[in-house]
């Protein structure tokens, strides 16, 4: 049996958060995997970087889990393999629910990790506070069970509305023959512990 993986730390945690961001390169190739699959060597030509510092960029990502392997292609006497982004779909409650405390804290780090390396390239690019009208909250609060539970069904009317809109937008694009802007959309509701601050340094 495959001892299940555990977030036991806190720099444990920190790690798999930022460790696969940490370089600006690899928030690029990460993006590439996130949107189609991919081999180094197009990505490479993609993004203007040599082969080998984008094969070892896919190196760190695929050991983090971030990336996984999806084909291969015999190529001139060798192997070029293709690779993917493994943030997982979205979870139906029933689904999700029957996973293991682990298993749910490594699906939340790989999807907390694609959204920070977009947030990150977002910024770095200028991108994020280009348009006025961007959204951005943060709402602390403290609820009783039923609150938690209204918030969490109007998170999943919007994920639903969110959903509708991508489509529709799809259609109007195809139609049109333009291209359209790339946006990320995202969502948290989670519970926190007692008390503030933030994690502590490790410098």
């Amino acid at each position: 049996m495959t001892a299940e993986p555990k977030l036991n730390s806190e720099r444990c945690l920190t790690e798999r958060l930022v460790g696969p961001v940490a370089h600006v390169a690899r928030l690029e190739v990460l993006r590439v995997f996130s949107y189609r699959t991919a081999s180094p060597n197009e990505v490479a030509k993609e993004l203007g970087k040599t082969l080998a510092s984008i094969t070892y960029h896919v190196k760190v990502l695929k050991d983090f889990g971030c990336i996984e392997s999806v084909k291969d292609r015999p190529v001139r006497g060798a192997t070029e393999h293709f690779y993917r982004a493994t943030v997982p779909p979205h979870f139906e409650d029933d689904k999700w629910e029957k996973l293991s405390r682990g298993t749910r804290e490594e699906i939340s780090c790989m999807v907390f990790r694609a959204l920070l390396g977009e947030v990150l390239r977002a910024l770095r690019h200028q991108t994020f506070d280009a348009r006025a009208d961007r959204h951005l909250s943060w709402v602390p609060m403290e609820l009783d069970e039923q609150g938690w539970k209204e918030l969490v069904a109007k998170q999943l009317e919007t994920l639903e509305e969110e959903q509708r809109i991508k489509v529709e937008s799809a259609k109007r694009l195809c139609a049109s023959g333009k291209s359209g802007r790339r946006v990320v959309a995202a969502m948290l509701a989670f519970e926190t512990p007692p008390g503030f601050g933030f994690l502590p340094s490790h410098d």
